[in-house]
């Protein structure tokens, strides 16, 4: 006879619970306010205790000094009244000038004995202060010594190093609920950024491959000496389609790449980026009868090269093709000033409005015009260039040139 299946049973219930677990006494939790609160009134109590001490020592000592005796009698049948605190009764005196005496001697010596306390408590006084002030700024130190291991840790994040957690221990107070907050947020941003990464790793290879498919599959045609000359055409314009397809994929790519900081950095000069910038962009502005000139002098910067060559890159290329029809240039220098390292490229060109400076460095912007119309590049240049020049703690300025054209400055640390 034939069994019927057990009915599944329910999953183990967990037995971790990720909230966390509410203190049975909220009120008794060691906060930052109550160690404080604590630290600082026993600190007070301790000085207050020693210095009503200190008082009552020198109080007594001055008392003492106060207690004796001003005069005494000498002399057996003949009275005589002598004083070495008082010398005016020692000569013969009537007896309202000895009373004056007497009167006028113990305020001086009460008078004294004041002074005294007076000096001493106030050097007690400031001796205490130095000890709290000491104590209070060693114990201090001890308190917020957790914020100095977030801050060390927060420096080391915005170094791009996301692997770092504080993991603070010690009590459940302010300090280790921020500290595990920053942990979380830390684990948050990492998986974001790895995320970031696949995806583009896989956006690279997805959008590479299709594109260099086509362009393999068009000069294919194109080499077939029996193709028309309709199809000859045809197959020119889809494969200048599929390069400028090819050129944005690229720029998005190294646009995502670039804005993170740059964490294996290397000596490049930027006197040699430029040059091969240069030099690539040469055959272009010889087509375009753009004169290339300027002086380039060492400066050493520490960074990526390829990046770097393309800020130059997109800077030369953007100056050549955005130039007065004749008779225009392009200057190209480098230089160390104010301990920085300094990229300018010059042209010559339309008069660039000082309004629209700052929309040349956003995406797919060019100048009044949007994303159609434009055969010059896909509008990434400007904004890859500023991202890189970011990356490596630096920025990217430009700024109308009189009688046209633009001064591109570029200013990285060294």
């Amino acid at each position: 006879m034939a069994t019927t299946p057990a009915p599944p049973t329910a999953p183990p219930k967990p037995t971790w619970d990720p909230r966390r677990a509410e203190p049975p006494f909220p009120w008794l939790r060691p906060t930052i306010r109550i160690r404080l609160t604590l630290l600082y009134g026993g600190m007070f109590l301790i000085a207050g205790i020693m210095l009503l001490s200190i008082i009552y020592l020198l109080a007594a000592q001055a008392l003492n000094t106060g207690a004796e005796p001003l005069f005494r009698i000498a002399g057996g049948r003949d009275i005589k009244v002598t004083s070495d605190n008082c010398p005016a009764v020692n000569s013969g005196l009537s007896l309202d000038a000895f009373n004056t005496a007497i009167s006028h001697c113990i305020d001086v010596q009460r008078q004294t004995a004041l002074d005294n306390l007076l000096s001493r408590s106030l050097l007690a006084l400031l001796g205490l202060a130095i000890i709290a002030f000491a104590f209070g700024y060693a114990m201090a130190g001890r308190v917020l010594s957790p914020l100095g291991r977030i801050t060390r840790t927060a420096r080391a994040v915005a170094g791009s190093d996301l692997s770092r957690r504080i993991e603070l221990d010690g009590p459940d107070d302010e300090l280790k609920e921020l500290a595990d907050t920053f942990d979380d947020m830390l684990e948050r941003l990492q998986r974001a950024f790895t995320a970031q990464q696949r995806f583009v790793g896989n956006a690279s290879h997805e959008l590479r491959t299709p594109l260099a498919i086509n362009r393999t599959l068009l000069e294919v045609h194109l080499s077939d000496p029996g193709a028309t000359v309709e199809l000859q055409q045809l197959g020119k314009t889809l494969l200048a389609t599929n390069e400028r397809s090819e050129q944005l994929v690229e720029g998005l790519l190294l646009l995502a790449r670039s804005d993170n900081q740059i964490v294996e950095r290397k000596p490049v000069d930027l006197a040699e980026v430029a040059t091969q910038a240069v030099d690539q962009v040469h055959a272009e502005a010889a087509a375009k009868g753009v004169a290339i000139r300027g002086e380039r002098a060492a400066a050493v910067v520490q960074g990526n090269g390829v990046l770097l060559e393309r800020i130059a890159l997109n800077l030369v290329q953007n100056a050549v093709r955005y130039n007065v029809p004749e008779d225009g240039w392009v200057e190209v220098t480098t230089q160390v000033q104010h301990g920085q390292a300094v990229l300018v490229v010059t042209n010559t060109g339309p008069v660039v409005p000082a309004y629209e400076i700052d929309n040349l460095f956003e995406p797919f912007r060019r100048l009044r015009t949007e994303r159609t119309g434009s055969d010059k590049g896909v509008g990434l240049g400007l904004s890859i260039a500023r991202s890189v020049a970011r990356a490596h703690g630096g920025h990217i300025a430009a700024e109308p040139r009189e009688g046209g054209g633009l001064v591109m400055r570029v200013t990285l640390p060294i």
